[in-house]
């Protein structure tokens, strides 16, 4: 699983603020997954995010514009091996 925050350089502490929650989450689920936080322009137009900070979980943008709850993030988390799991069964 890989997870991406991303945010505009010039944020204060947001993006800080949503990795302290993922790594806040994933240590209360167990859950092993890569977390990068990026403070960059181009990778938010790439991605088609207009406002930050931005959750992206496995390439989809799942939170934009604010700082999600860690129960939020664990909903997003949970649901990600029943996903993997119906798309082994369709395959």
């Amino acid at each position: 699983m890989r997870i991406d925050i991303i945010c505009k350089p010039e944020s204060d502490n947001r993006g800080e603020r949503v990795l302290a929650r993922v790594r806040q989450a994933l240590e209360e689920m167990d859950v092993r997954a890569e977390v990068h936080l990026f403070h960059d322009a181009k990778k938010m137009i790439d991605n088609r995010i207009y406002v930050g900070p931005a959750l992206i979980v496995d390439d989809v943008v799942r939170i934009s514009g604010r700082i999600p709850e860690v129960r939020e993030l664990k909903s997003f988390i949970a649901e990600r091996p029943r996903y993997l799991q119906r798309y082994r069964a369709v395959a």
